[in-house]
């Protein structure tokens, strides 16, 4: 179970970039502790039959702390590269960092459930969306944002959406990049349910314990037959994200946005 809960961003100036920044961080929080953690246990627990994961992040309140000061870090990176003239460079960040745990989410032969209690962007709603199952809080907003950088989805995004979504649906929300609340993403199919946040994790443990009881290995294998009938070229799809990406963050568009990020926050 995946737990993302970033308080939203209130910067006035620049929002939708606060907000691809801070979905970046939950994103990365999340990360690490899954490959540090999570998955090698699962890996070695395989006949459990269904995994929590509340690591990462198991409070909002820790998480706005963690994330305020990656946040800060990411201001003052993105300032020093700005001063070099230094554009790029997610694509050491795509394949190293992000996309082999997209891989393992999906390669799991074990629901993975998202619980998401506060903002997915960017990279965040890509992590959302490689889940089994999708509960919100009242409180969630979905947002693509990176539209507005000039940029493509990436993480797997550009995959998991049109899947999820439908492709008509899926290309207008991410080349609109608006934002979305959680009544409207139950409406769209994007999650399976919606609860009050302080009945989330319940929920979520509820949906797990049900999951769990199903006699045999019959949820892992169903699993692993869906994503087989979705098509066998994740790997391949994330690549071509990164190129592109990385293309997308070679651009003068991409680098005029970003000062206007660092402009805005002085």
């Amino acid at each position: 179970m995946l737990y993302l809960a970033q308080e939203e961003a209130h910067n006035p100036i620049v929002p939708l970039l606060e907000e691809v920044v801070v979905g970046t961080v939950a994103f990365a929080l999340l990360a690490y502790v899954l490959m540090k953690f999570v998955f090698p246990r699962m890996e070695q627990t395989f006949h459990a039959r269904v995994e929590a994961i509340e690591g990462g992040i198991k409070r909002a309140e820790e998480a706005q702390v963690e994330a305020n000061k990656l946040l800060e870090q990411y201001r003052q990176q993105l300032a020093e590269a700005r001063a070099e003239g230094i554009t790029g460079g997610n694509d050491t960040r795509l394949r190293d960092g992000y996309n082999p745990n997209i891989v393992a989410i999906r390669s799991l032969e074990k629901p993975v459930i998202a619980a998401v209690n506060g903002v997915a962007a960017g990279a965040g709603l890509s992590l959302a969306a490689a889940c089994d199952l999708r509960i919100a809080s009242t409180r969630a907003r979905f947002v693509p944002a990176f539209i507005e950088l000039g940029l493509v989805p990436d993480s797997g995004g550009s995959m998991f959406l049109p899947q999820i979504l439908g492709y008509p649906r899926a290309f207008m929300w991410l080349t609109s990049g608006r934002r979305v609340d959680a009544e409207e993403a139950l409406a769209w199919g994007l999650v399976g349910e919606v609860v009050e946040p302080e009945q989330l994790m319940a929920r979520a443990h509820q949906v797990a314990g049900d999951l769990a009881g199903k006699p045999g290995n019959g949820v892992g294998r169903t699993k692993r037959l869906l994503a087989r009938a979705l098509g066998s070229a994740l790997a391949e799809h994330l690549e071509l994200e990164v190129q592109l990406q990385t293309s997308a963050t070679s651009t003068a568009e991409y680098a005029r946005a970003v000062e206007a990020f660092l402009d805005g926050r002085k």
